[in-house]
């Protein structure tokens, strides 16, 4: 019986190390077509338009950027110059990024992000559809890097655990999905995803206290947090 009361710690099938590299870039084509279609573009549009304020020029980093279709959606933004830093663990996604994204001002970086040291601090650092792999105490020492990381901030854009979206979503990808890692994974995902109050309890546990919780459609958060008001 379905219960969404508590976050699951279900493994996903993408969080294992011998996927297919041809299964993961199906994966990304879908994935990018769902931010498309439900608006995950326009939630991470609107993150970055938050640190917009006086600037010609920003560099924004993601981490977990798999093939880098975020990054490219953020760059159609106009009157703004972007310098990207996409980080990911697999290289078969900065591989496939790099190849995809030729015009895209980035550097790609295959590493864990914690093992990552900028010589210069990018402005702003986000991560979408990425915090919920990871547990609450992998997440307080995420959000404290992304805080000391960045010199104006960072933001999340991630899922809220919800009884229609996970209906919805598993409705979804039985239709329309040709993966099966996809059918699997995005229920699974949804119940991996948080309700406002777990968010308010890891950044207590951070030590961050000035941020903001949007909810977004189609069930996700957009959380917004600035180094000067941190």
């Amino acid at each position: 019986m379905l219960n969404l009361n508590n976050r699951s710690y279900t493994k996903e099938l993408l969080d294992g190390d011998d996927i297919p590299f041809e299964e993961i870039k199906l994966i990304m084509q879908e994935l990018n077509t769902v931010n498309t279609l439900l608006g995950g573009h326009a939630i991470t549009k609107n993150g970055v338009k938050a640190f917009l304020k006086d600037c010609k020029t920003l560099h924004i980093c993601e981490i977990g950027c798999g093939g880098g279709d975020n990054l490219n959606a953020i760059a159609a933004l106009k009157n703004i110059e972007f310098k990207f830093t996409g980080i990911d663990i697999k290289k078969e996604c900065i591989d496939f990024a790099k190849k995809r994204y030729t015009s895209l001002n980035t550097h790609w970086v295959v590493s864990n992000y914690k093992d990552v040291v900028f010589n210069k601090k990018p402005h702003t650092i986000f991560s979408s559809l990425f915090c919920h792999h990871f547990t609450e105490p992998q997440l307080v020492e995420m959000l404290v890097w992304m805080k000391q990381n960045s010199t104006k901030g960072f933001f999340i854009n991630d899922l809220q655990r919800n009884v229609v979206a996970y209906f919805l979503i598993k409705w979804l990808t039985k239709l329309f999905s040709k993966s099966e890692l996809v059918i699997n994974d995005a229920p699974l995902s949804v119940a991996r995803g948080f309700h406002k109050k777990e968010w308010k309890s890891i950044f207590k546990q951070a030590g961050i206290a000035n941020y903001s919780i949007k909810w977004k459609w189609a069930f996700r958060y957009l959380i917004i947090c600035k180094n000067d008001e941190c």
